[in-house]
């Protein structure tokens, strides 16, 4: 082997030791741990949505086709579980109230207002306290238009979740849809 050959192959090597070992970070506490994929909108799931007459939104609840494939009466949710949250404003008549359709559903508007993300994965968790800790979930926003995360405190996500669901791996809809007859 020449010595550029040599050389070539250690550098080569170099960097994809470094590669190897950028993906290995260690986890860190906080929403920089989930990413939303572009193409969420065509291969996620849409499995419930919900009507919210009081905040006149209509809220799409979706997860990834892995996570739902694998889901499983009375089981935790898998790892790698990504449920995501798109609000819709409601279509309001001249008074403000919600227009229906000819099922008693709420008419969105045609664009998100708010999207909001719970993954699990092994390990993700460790270093909240007992007042936040849900399980191994984290949360995150995200800017409906570009898809781009969204700075802000998330408390309200692990404070809700951990109140109404720890028995349920910490999921509302999805436990419920993983845990009715289909």
């Amino acid at each position: 082997m020449t010595r550029t050959a040599i050389l070539t192959a250690a550098l080569l090597t170099g960097v994809l030791a470094t590669a190897a070992i950028a993906q290995q970070r260690p986890y860190a506490t906080g929403p920089q741990n989930i990413q939303l994929p572009a193409d969420w909108q065509q291969r996620f799931i849409r499995y419930s949505t919900v009507d919210n007459p009081t905040r006149k939104i209509i809220r799409n609840i979706y997860i990834n086709p892995e996570a739902y494939a694998a889901l499983s009466p009375s089981a935790p949710m898998p790892y790698g579980t990504l449920v995501i949250m798109a609000d819709q404003r409601a279509r309001l008549d001249g008074q403000g109230n919600p227009l229906l359709d000819a099922n008693g559903r709420m008419i969105p508007e045609p664009a998100f207002i708010a999207i909001a993300a719970q993954q699990k994965e092994r390990g993700w968790g460790e270093g909240y306290g007992p007042e936040l800790r849900n399980g191994e979930w984290e949360y995150a926003r995200f800017n409906p238009a570009t898809g781009a995360p969204v700075e802000g405190p998330l408390n309200a996500c692990f404070t809700c979740h951990l109140r109404a669901r720890a028995q349920q791996d910490f999921t509302f809809t999805t436990w419920d849809y993983a845990n009715r007859s289909r």
